[in-house]
């Protein structure tokens, strides 16, 4: 592995663990129902979780009842929709932020633009939606200029351009909120944030880690992809004593 992308050998003292989903612990897949979770990761994160007294969150733009689907009794806290959507503990209620909802008429508008691009897919939210591309790469900028068009003059959503996909995401809510409000009840309270994100929507996680003394890690540079990122966590769980 060269050198700019070696990953750091250890956990700081008493650290917290914040993970993205999709391109950070999961491959990236041609749709989002289609991703897989390879074997042994479960217990890799459990193990992990354990060991740092439960200090491990899963921040994702998927809702937290996906991310229960995908891994079931993982987490101890899941902020889901980019912050719009956290649950502190296991069992706990799922705190929803007041945030503006989309629009019928936007939704309407999203359905044509992915009719028009055979291979596109909108995948909804609760207050915003995607765009994804993947499967119809060329329809990329036909789907961006749809989207800005349709939020021109608007400020009560943001366009946020991911891999292979378009997000029209609600103001108000994002990774670095959700790391902040993480961090301030335990267990994370007092400890070291360190989050590791893939893509753009991870820019606020990454900030507000670093902007707490922890660290803010990006999967392309610290460690190539979504399975360095696996293979650094199963090093880190078979180091760690579990009592």
């Amino acid at each position: 592995m060269p050198e700019q992308l070696r990953p750091p050998t250890a956990l700081p003292p008493r650290a917290a663990l914040l993970l993205d989903l999709d391109g950070t612990l999961l491959d990236i897949a041609p749709t989002p129902d289609a991703v897989r979770v390879p074997a042994g990761l479960p217990a890799t994160l459990i193990r992990l979780r354990t060991a740092l007294d439960e200090a491990l969150a899963i921040v994702t733009g998927r809702p937290p009842e996906q991310v229960d689907a995908l891994l079931p009794g993982v987490a101890h806290a899941v902020a889901g929709e980019h912050g719009g959507a956290l649950r502190y503990g296991p069992g706990a209620a799922v705190d929803r932020a007041p945030l503006p909802p989309v629009r019928d008429s936007w939704l309407d508008a999203a359905a044509g633009l992915v009719a028009a691009h055979p291979g596109a897919l909108l995948e909804r939210k609760a207050h915003g939606f995607a765009l994804h591309y993947r499967l119809a790469p060329e329809a990329g900028p036909a789907l961006e200029r749809g989207l800005l068009a349709l939020l021109d003059g608007e400020d009560s959503h943001s366009l946020l351009r991911a891999h292979m996909a378009y997000e029209v995401k609600p103001r108000g809510a994002d990774k670095g909120l959700a790391v902040g409000a993480l961090m301030a009840r335990m267990p994370f309270a007092g400890r070291v944030p360190v989050y590791i994100g893939d893509d753009v929507t991870d820019e606020d996680g990454i900030r507000a880690a670093q902007a707490a003394g922890g660290l803010g890690l990006r999967v392309a540079d610290s460690f190539g992809d979504a399975a360095g990122v696996r293979a650094w966590l199963a090093r880190l769980a078979e180091r760690v004593e579990v009592g």
